[in-house]
């Protein structure tokens, strides 16, 4: 799938659309994403403020999306765990950046070059106008290379057992 239609299709998926976040930019190599949250009536909280739900949200599927498409079709790739650190009110629109750089995909292609599961955190922060930090998300990937696939006489893909 072309970055710029998973950029499409995530800017009308309901979690996203309903909830003021927009997807700015997907790197053709998958490898940056921008995304930005603005302020609506309905994702406010009570005392008028970003919920942080959506402030989660808005970080949630991106670097699993990034790893999943940079390493391709050979790996498993899952969100395993997240936490969130409101660090100060986030009002207007708020933007988180993601960079997916390349000797983190070499790390992860090592990890799990032998069929091991490698588990890794990645760290965004999300930022307001001013360019001060509202909050801190982790979100920790679970990574594993799929078992080369055999056919009916138990040959590698390569013709080799």
């Amino acid at each position: 799938m072309k970055a710029s239609t998973l950029r499409r299709g995530l800017n009308l998926w309901p979690p996203f659309l309903f909830s003021g976040i927009h997807v700015t930019a997907i790197a053709d190599d998958y490898r940056h994403a921008h995304v930005e949250l603005r302020m609506r009536p309905w994702n406010r909280n009570y005392v008028g403020t970003h919920f942080g739900g959506s402030l989660f949200a808005m970080t949630d599927p991106f670097w699993m999306l990034l790893a999943m498409k940079a390493l391709g079709s050979e790996f498993w790739v899952w969100d395993k765990a997240g936490t969130i650190d409101f660090v100060k009110p986030g009002r207007g629109t708020v933007r988180a950046d993601f960079r997916l750089r390349e000797d983190v995909l070499d790390e992860l292609r090592a990890a799990t070059a032998n069929g091991e599961k490698a588990l890794r955190w990645f760290d965004t922060d999300v930022i307001d106008e001013n360019g001060d930090v509202v909050a801190k998300v982790r979100k920790q990937l679970y990574v594993r290379r799929k078992p080369a696939h055999r056919d009916a006489d138990g040959n590698g893909e390569n013709g080799q057992n």
